[in-house]
């Protein structure tokens, strides 16, 4: 078996998958990723391409996107072309085609079967957009969203199967494409997660925080990015309540201080010659917390940021209709007890009440109050713990292993056969 795994910044979500597949006997698992992904540590198959120019900024603002997409899918067909004339045909090609990467790819291996992950399909309404009425829409956003959902219809017509990780992901693409994803998530590393009563943290001012400690019970906060599209304006409101109702409690709070999704702050004036250039500097204009209680972690390592998870009394996880995050399913396996938003699709893996709270995304009242509660009430969660524990198990690794695997089915249409020979690539 000869797969392809195409991700911008691989190995992005395949990353289990890469390992997994390389090591079975017979198979021949090469990645193409840009030049700045991270890449596999052990993995050494990894091709790496990059844009040959930037997009020009006279481009129209609605097609920028797409004039991004068609030079990463350029570049991409390059390195593919090269693959090709190394002897290397797929059976199957597995990828992230976001921002591109496969657009030609049927061109340079037609008979390979191409797998799509369809993470995301924009909308004007029922999404993220128009979600916060902190940030109306206008209609040149609408318009500029319509166009760039182009280049996900047309990944959608030549792609052989695809997969979303969740439900209402999938309900997002128009109807006619419905039929060719499968619902799959990629699965997260259970066996690796769980509750740990000896759990500390040492926060930059040398604060030590331990699991189960009474006496100062923490809250934590966890995203890529401190930013509205994970409800950190929300949750730092919610917090000035909580910190004013509880004086015992400590907010950890992880996350860089980038923008991924969505928009940078309004410029606030600081002094007369700063402004806040990040959500963190601006919601702290905002809101009034005591910083001897409130930690900002930035990005931490993998098994500090299990920690973080490990030591929390009540983990808070906030989002706008939009992609779900895996540190919720995470938090899910470490039996933290969870106060998240009852936002799609926090509604499939989430139960009020079952294995954890679900309260409104703006109402930061009842945030503080379901925080408290979950804070001070060790024993009655006890139960969602175990049930949150239990459904993250769907979500393994295995799950997600053998839900990919099968999107790997060959037919006799998918047999290697030889790519057809171009007589000139030319200036490609």
């Amino acid at each position: 078996m000869r797969v392809l795994v195409i991700h911008q910044n691989f190995p992005g979500q395949f990353a289990h998958l890469v390992r997994t597949w390389s090591e079975r006997p017979g198979w021949d698992v090469r990645g193409l990723g840009r030049d700045t992904a991270p890449g596999l540590p052990g993995f050494n198959a990894l091709t790496r391409y990059a844009p040959a120019r930037a997009v020009r900024s006279s481009q129209h603002a609605y097609l920028r996107q797409m004039e991004a997409a068609t030079l990463h899918g350029q570049a991409t067909a390059r390195a593919m072309l090269k693959l090709r004339q190394t002897g290397f045909v797929p059976n199957v090609i597995v990828a992230h085609p976001g921002w591109g990467e496969t657009l030609y790819a049927k061109d340079v291996f037609p008979d390979s079967r191409l797998v799509h992950l369809c993470e995301w399909y924009y909308s004007a309404n029922g999404g993220d957009v128009g979600f916060d009425p902190e940030f109306p829409v206008s209609f040149d956003t609408q318009a500029r969203i319509r166009t760039w959902n182009a280049l996900h219809a047309l990944n959608l017509t030549h792609c052989d199967a695809a997969v979303a990780p969740t439900q209402w992901q999938k309900s997002l693409h128009p109807d006619i494409f419905h039929s060719k994803i499968r619902v799959q998530h990629e699965g997260i590393a259970t066996h690796e997660l769980g509750p740990n009563p000896d759990a500390t943290i040492t926060t930059p001012s040398g604060v030590v925080l331990r699991a189960s400690d009474i006496d100062r019970p923490v809250i934590t906060y966890v995203a890529r990015n401190l930013e509205p599209y994970r409800g950190f304006h929300v949750f730092m409101r919610a917090l000035e309540r909580i910190q004013r109702i509880d004086p015992r409690c400590h907010a950890l709070i992880v996350g860089g201080d980038e923008v991924s999704y969505g928009q940078r702050p309004p410029s606030i004036r600081k002094t007369k010659s700063a402004t806040a250039s990040n959500w963190r500097e601006h919601m702290l204009t905002q809101v009034k917390l005591d910083p001897t209680r409130t930690h900002f972690m930035g990005r931490v390592p993998r098994e500090q940021y299990l920690q973080v998870l490990q030591v929390s009394s009540a983990h808070v996880y906030l989002t706008y209709p939009f992609v779900l995050s895996w540190s919720l399913l995470e938090a899910m396996a470490c039996g933290t007890p969870i106060v998240a938003s009852n936002t799609a699709p926090v509604r499939e893996v989430m139960r009020d009440g079952e294995n954890g709270r679900l309260v409104g995304f703006f109402d930061t009242a009842a945030i503080a109050d379901a925080v408290i509660q979950t804070m001070h009430s060790e024993s009655a969660n006890v139960g969602w713990r175990m049930q949150a524990m239990a459904d993250a198990q769907c979500y393994g690794l295995s799950m997600g292993l053998s839900g990919y695997d099968a999107l790997l089915g060959l037919s006799p249409r998918h047999a290697t056969k030889a790519p057809p020979a171009f007589d000139r690539v030319g200036s490609f």
